[in-house]
């Protein structure tokens, strides 16, 4: 099964016309495109869409910057780690992050049932990759969540930082926010109902770092099978393959990203707003046999061998209540996903997988 490639340049050319005019007519190609956009969640809990406004060239830009970030001395990266505030701004060392499937019985119960040609990658222990956290967007100046809503870190050296990570995580945001108001009108929703809840969410620009000429072994696991606590998350093209999701079908398969394309994933935050019906989507990211041939290439042109992930996490507002909306309230499974504030969940969520207030995975 192939992922389908959404433009969302007529959706965009809608929503301007809508702004300038006042009147939400949807015409049916419209709501048909919509209607994939939420069913391809629903179905693959994983998206790739095209957007305008995110060129690949803003994706090599960024990735260059990290790039160079994670090569620096370990000694310089640990100047900006920030366990007091569970690792969700600065940076995050490698060996901390622990995989989700390691630290959940549910999890792993269902992985003795699933057919070994669909099971993920063997763990033994913490994901050996590196990880920056950077808020991105304004914060609320009142809530009850503070260290979920902490100030970005800069680290020293890098006079582009601030510019570059602002630029590229608000593209990554304004491709989110389109996606979420065609997801929600597929769903059978209002257009603003995923977006009015992220207003001054905790959203954060959280590019991976995997060092793979210690690392680069075929088999070798950067990400362990999780999924993402978040609400939506995005990435731009990784110049190093090797993310596999799962299926709502239980099918394993590998993402191929095409270039100038972004992948968008289900997280739980979605699926408590949708009582079930969009679950968060499971994911590993693994050094496979395209991974090495990359590297070869790599090696020849004398390129980085960081495989450097651009990926953002898009929430719900900390203060937000997460519940299941409109006619999902309705729905037999809603009372598996009871009334909480988003902030909470999150808490919750971080100390599972040993997060808060020392390490884990996000």
């Amino acid at each position: 099964m192939e992922i389908p490639v959404i433009d969302l340049a007529p959706y965009l050319e809608f929503s301007l016309k809508f702004s300038d005019s006042g009147k939400e007519e949807f015409d049916p190609q419209l709501k048909c495109l919509c209607s994939e956009v939420s069913r391809t969640l629903r179905e693959t809990g994983a998206l790739l869409v095209k957007d305008p406004r995110c060129t690949a060239q803003d994706n090599d830009l960024f990735i260059d910057m990290m790039e160079k970030y994670f090569e620096m001395p370990d000694d310089f990266k640990r100047l900006q780690e920030r366990p007091h505030l569970h690792y969700q701004v600065g940076v995050t060392p490698e060996g901390v992050e622990v995989p989700r499937s390691l630290v959940d019985e549910e999890i792993q119960e269902k992985l003795r049932a699933m057919p070994i040609e669909f099971q993920p990658s063997a763990l033994t222990g913490p994901d050996p990759k590196w990880r920056f956290m950077s808020r991105v967007g304004p914060r609320p100046s009142n809530t009850r969540f503070k260290e979920l809503n902490s100030e970005p870190v800069i680290p020293e050296g890098f006079p582009e930082w601030k510019d570059t990570m602002n630029s590229w995580g608000h593209k990554m945001i304004s491709a989110i926010e389109a996606v979420a108001e065609m997801a929600a009108i597929g769903f059978g929703l209002q257009k603003a109902a995923f977006t009015s809840l992220m207003k001054q969410g905790p959203h954060l620009l959280a590019p991976t770092g995997s060092d793979l000429r210690r690392h680069g072994q075929v088999g070798t696991v950067f990400a362990g099978y999780h999924y993402d606590l978040n609400f939506l998350t995005i990435h731009g093209r990784s110049r190093f393959p090797g993310l596999n999701i799962w299926l709502r079908n239980g099918q394993k398969m590998e993402v191929k990203v095409p270039v100038g394309c972004l992948l968008i994933q289900t997280g739980k935050q979605i699926e408590w707003l949708t009582a079930g019906d969009c679950i968060a989507g499971m994911h590993e990211v693994v050094v496979t046999n395209r991974t090495t041939d990359a590297i070869k290439l790599a090696l020849e042109q004398n390129r980085s061998l960081w495989r450097v992930s651009s990926t953002l996490f898009a929430h719900i507002a900390s203060d937000a209540v997460l519940k299941p909306l409109g006619h999902f309230a309705e729905s037999p499974l809603a009372s598996k996903y009871p009334p909480m504030h988003a902030g909470e969940f999150v808490e919750q969520e971080l100390a599972v997988i040993n997060l808060k207030g020392s390490k884990g995975d996000l």
